[in-house]
């Protein structure tokens, strides 16, 4: 496929895919500072695994254009938590990189929503 045939809504949740594959990795195979991070914020020993997994989902959803709807759907509820859990942690400064891909995924849903043939 030449990239020509891309539009910049197939790029936007393309790039989105690729940052949801990069965060399931590092919170799949996490770190000692994450597992800490994680551990502060009072989830439990495993959650880092469900976060992951939920980011593969969602990356894998985004990569198939008949359901980048829901990929940004699932990609959005996992910022909304992200978000929650800094924010409500006070760890303000650290909101700002989920609230922004909140917003990237809820116009890539937006973009892909199903459309009601004309139906009110």
């Amino acid at each position: 496929m030449q990239l020509s045939r891309f539009t910049w809504k197939a790029l936007l949740a393309l790039i989105l895919a690729a940052f949801f594959l990069v965060g399931a990795v590092g919170n799949i195979f996490v770190s000692e500072q994450i597992a800490a991070d994680y551990a502060r914020w009072g989830y439990p020993d495993w959650f880092h695994v469900l976060t992951g997994l939920l980011e593969l989902l969602a990356a894998a959803l985004l990569l198939l254009k008949p359901l980048r709807f829901l990929g940004g759907l699932v990609g959005a509820s996992i910022m909304i938590a992200a978000s929650a859990t800094v924010l409500l942690h006070g760890e303000y400064l650290h909101s700002i990189a989920p609230l922004v891909v909140l917003i990237i995924a809820v116009s890539v849903a937006w973009l892909h929503r199903p459309q009601r043939d004309g139906k009110p």
